[in-house]
């Protein structure tokens, strides 16, 4: 316990700053990127009108002032009110939240559920053509971008064998091409790397000692080499579940799905502050959380690293 609230602060500390720094940079991002004013009038709107609408947004203010109500409304939840939706921004991006979750957290037990097996099999048989073709699939997965896998399965699965829906959010079937495309780099990240770990286990005195006393291959593999190779696997997974909510952005335009990734990218051409604001905000706020909870997990597998 004496090690464990220090090693607890000291994450609170980082994640404190990390979304700090986060808020910050999206809000100096978004001011660069224009005024919204514009888009919100007619060509020949009269500057009078201009000047209202900007007063209306508070963008008449001098930046650090814009800066300051950021912030403070920010800690309360308060993001403003969306220039398109004219409705609260923090309820707008609520409202689109669930959609990326499901498709993150369906690609995410994808991705567990086939990866690991694989991880492990091409780890017990190594060199063989399992191994060899499962690891050649996953440096494919690694290396081609997201969104040339999510055309590739659309031409394939929907347009050439019609088998599933390109898009939309309205049954499980609109689910599957979505999920696979946003999954795929973490199978093929958490494959090798369940892969690598097993090997070096396998390798250990322990486990040959294991061997030697007679039990079998199967009981080897999974009472004494799965448990001292999850740490790095528990970390790479945690990592992965977070990258997946920020690579849901091109998985969601490709498959028009409604998620905050999608209404992000609207909100950007729209020039719509607290929308986008609201949206990077609360990924962040998801990326720290599911880092934070696998820092812990690790502290937990692993009770070296409280005392680091």
């Amino acid at each position: 316990m004496r090690g464990l609230l220090p090693f607890l602060g000291s994450r609170l500390l980082r994640a404190a700053i990390a979304l700090w720094l986060v808020s910050t940079v999206v809000f100096v991002v978004m001011r660069l990127s224009g005024d919204p004013v514009p888009l919100l009038l007619p060509p020949d709107a009269p500057r009078s009108e201009i000047f209202r609408v900007r007063a209306e947004l508070g963008l008449d203010r001098p930046l650090p002032v814009q800066y300051a109500v950021f912030l403070g409304n920010a800690l309360r939840g308060d993001f403003g009110r969306s220039i398109h939706f004219r409705q609260p921004a923090f309820g707008v991006v609520l409202g689109y939240l669930p959609a990326t979750l499901e498709l993150g957290l369906t690609a995410f037990a994808l991705a567990i559920v086939i990866a690991l097996p694989i991880g492990v099999i091409s780890a017990v048989r190594r060199n063989s053509a399992v191994d060899q073709t499962a690891m050649g699939l996953a440096l494919v997965g690694q290396s081609a971008p997201t969104f040339f896998i999510g055309i590739l399965l659309i031409l394939i699965v929907s347009l050439n064998l019609g088998l599933l829906p390109t898009s939309g959010r309205e049954s499980w079937r609109h689910l599957v091409l979505p999920s696979l495309t946003l999954g795929a780099f973490a199978m093929a990240s958490i494959a090798r790397l369940t892969r690598s770990s097993v090997l070096e286990v396998l390798r250990a005195d322990y486990v040959r000692t294991a061997r030697a006393k007679g039990l079998s291959e199967a009981l080897v593999v999974a009472k004494h080499t799965l448990k001292n190779a999850a740490v790095p696997i528990v970390t790479i997974t945690g990592l992965q579940f977070g990258t997946l909510l920020g690579g849901a952005v091109v998985t969601e335009t490709v498959f028009a799905w409604p998620g905050i990734g999608r209404l992000a990218i609207q909100s950007i051409y729209n020039r719509d502050y607290p929308v986008v604001q609201c949206t990077v905000f609360l990924s962040a706020v998801l990326f720290i959380v599911i880092n934070f909870c696998i820092d812990l997990l690790y502290g937990v597998l692993d009770p070296r690293v409280r005392s680091s």
